[in-house]
């Protein structure tokens, strides 16, 4: 039988694997792939070709099945069949907005995204269930456990927010937001139940360096989802193709979020060298070295190579790993097993 804690890894590694659906989505620009939520144009497994979102004469649609007719949706009444000509009073008008287009790559791409997100929904509703057992003596784990299936509620509405918006920027930041609080509370879920002989001695100026670190990070995310923000309208106002002019005459928070990436890699770089000074054995900063590299360099292809394919949701996914490894070193700070000063 699978241990409380592996559950709980997999539903982390479930919820990352939705953060990278999310950025291929962005990427991609399949976001209104499906119009309606929960469902994709009225199907529970949405169609492959435009033809089936035709009306056609003598055909039976369900309830909430939708069609694209006159560039718009329609939506069906009630289970009915079609006759020769169409009639208006079995189909009603979509109006949470006008949105009507059919790319298949687009609908498929955003329905893998939401079918990752169930699957990840499911495995911390089943965490949910698991943790009751801890109720007698850890009662926070299961309190937070459940914390966490309401998180990806509260994700999921947001999700379907953000469809019904059109994909507004504010609502998308809001959502990616979100899924770092769910990483968040997985993570701390894993450390509380971890039973492994940790050999990480305390400092409390290194605590605060990694606290400083974090919240660092946390910053320049909700400025990276500003920036983006900002290459939307873009995109809408110049095109797809201009690349090149997407970042002609950012924003300030542009300016803040590249400045802010070397103060970020100079407080890691006291973290490091204290860490390793004192033999403090947080070897996370290895990991967290390795990420921001990373995470620098997709930052600088995409402004000196004119947003390479695929650098913008590495970019982002390279984030939400760094501010886990992150939060995961601040825990380790805060609880270690042994109490050692150093000076």
């Amino acid at each position: 039988m699978i241990s409380f804690r592996k559950l709980a890894k997999i539903s982390l590694i479930l919820v990352y694997l939705v953060i990278v659906a999310g950025a291929v989505v962005r990427m991609t620009g399949s976001g209104m792939g499906c119009p309606d939520w929960p469902k994709c144009f009225g199907y529970y497994i949405p169609p492959t070709e435009a033809s089936e979102l035709e009306w056609e004469a003598n055909k039976a649609y369900k309830k909430g099945q939708v069609i694209i007719l006159n560039e718009t949706l329609r939506v069906a009444r009630k289970d009915t069949t079609t006759g020769i000509e169409f009639s208006a009073k079995n189909w009603e008008e979509y109006t949470k907005h006008d949105y009507a287009i059919f790319n298949p790559w687009h609908t498929w791409i955003e329905f893998i995204n939401r079918l990752l997100g169930a699957v990840a929904g499911l495995a911390t509703l089943l965490l949910a269930f698991a943790s009751i057992t801890y109720w007698k003596k850890q009662k926070k784990v299961t309190l937070l456990s459940w914390l966490v299936v309401f998180g990806m509620g509260f994700q999921g509405w947001l999700g379907a927010t953000v469809v019904y918006s059109v994909l507004q920027p504010f609502k998308i930041t809001l959502h990616m937001l979100m899924a770092l609080v769910i990483v968040a509370f997985l993570l701390y879920i894993i450390f509380i139940v971890n039973k492994e002989n940790k050999r990480i001695t305390y400092d409390k100026p290194t605590f605060l360096i990694a606290v400083a670190a974090l919240s660092l990070t946390l910053v320049q995310v909700i400025l990276g989802t500003q920036v983006r923000e900002f290459i939307d309208h873009q995109i809408d106002f110049l095109g797809p193709n201009a690349k090149d002019l997407w970042l002609q005459d950012p924003t300030v928070q542009f300016y803040v979020h590249r400045s802010l990436s070397i103060g970020i890699a100079l407080i890691n770089a006291a973290l490091a060298y204290r860490i390793l000074k004192f033999n403090l054995g947080h070897l996370k900063i290895y990991w967290i070295f390795f990420i921001l590299v990373l995470e620098i360099f997709t930052g600088i292809a995409m402004y000196y190579i004119d947003f390479p394919f695929g650098s913008q949701a590495l970019h982002l996914v390279l984030a939400a790993i760094l501010f886990g490894i992150q939060f995961y070193l601040v825990l380790d700070a805060i609880k270690p097993l042994t109490n050692l000063k150093t000076s």
